[in-house]
């Protein structure tokens, strides 16, 4: 008989031994999920016992999660604001740093205000599906070059019923659209420099889309051609954020100074880490700094 608490325990063996950075927590999903029960389940009933069907679609959880298989993979979903999203090996998984860039939009956005957001490389549409559930008065487009990720991006929209304020459309980043059509324009780019790619976790190197992580030799290529996009993109007194990695916060921010924007700041993520550069549109227009 194998029992919910044992279950549990003896996944958090397997995975510590695997190497897995956070094997309770990791343990404990993969159970819920393997088990169709709850955190509170699992905690005031500990000795229930689990079917022989849960018990081998553990086993096979556990097993793909100690070959480094990130747990978002594994299951499908992945947690991210307070959204429940549909991911797949087209997408990068959502992760907490980038939810700075929500707070952030949320914090200039009233929430009865009407407004237009665009999300450059949206991927699952994480940042603007999580945007639209909280201002329910805002419409968004969210623009990916990968069909695949599009797709996914559509059934969140779907499943969480904001389908009718989001649109998406396959582009390479924002070509083909208008000049200054937003009052928010946000993205998390590629921005991990080529060479250390193959130094990543192997949660990240051997299962994220590449064309999600690699920001060119210095990790910047993305924002030189973003800085300037996004300036174009939005209204007058329009606000933009964008995701950086923990060291590239002044140079993203230098290039976003040189092309028009003002206010522009370095926010740091809950990790005390630079994590989003933001700033906005003068609202006289764009005009670049005179040198």
């Amino acid at each position: 008989m194998t029992t919910l608490v044992q279950a549990w325990k003896d996944a958090q063996t397997r995975l510590k031994t695997a190497g897995v950075d956070s094997p309770a927590i990791d343990a404990r999903l993969l159970l819920e999920a393997a088990a169709g029960v709850t955190r509170v389940e699992v905690v005031t009933d500990p000795y229930r016992e689990l079917p022989d069907e849960a018990v081998r679609t553990l086993a096979d959880y556990v097993e793909r999660r100690s070959r480094r298989e990130p747990v978002s993979r594994i299951l499908g979903r992945k947690g991210f604001w307070k959204l429940m999203l549909a991911v797949t090996p087209d997408v990068l998984t959502p992760r907490p740093d980038t939810e700075v860039v929500v707070d952030l939009s949320l914090r200039h956005f009233p929430e009865a205000m009407r407004f237009s957001m665009l999300d450059i490389g949206t991927g699952s549409g994480a940042i603007l599906l999580a945007v639209l559930a909280e201002r329910p008065a805002a419409k968004g487009l969210g623009t990916d070059i990968s069909d695949e990720a599009l797709a996914v991006a559509r059934d969140n929209a779907a499943n969480l019923d904001l389908g009718g304020r989001a649109a998406f459309l396959r582009t390479s980043w924002a070509d083909g659209l208008g000049d200054a059509g937003f009052d928010l324009v946000v993205s998390n780019p590629p921005y991990i420099r080529s060479a250390e790619i193959d130094l990543l976790d192997p949660e990240v190197r051997d299962h994220e889309p590449r064309l999600a992580l690699d920001g060119g030799p210095d990790g910047l290529e993305a924002y030189r051609i973003l800085a300037p996009e996004v300036m174009r993109l939005l209204k007058p007194g329009g606000m933009f954020a964008v995701e950086t990695g923990w060291d590239q916060g002044p140079q993203v921010r230098d290039l976003f100074v040189a092309a028009g924007a003002s206010q522009v700041e370095i926010v740091k993520d809950l990790g005390d880490r630079e994590r989003v550069v933001t700033g906005l549109k003068n609202s006289l227009g764009n005009h670049p700094p005179t040198r």
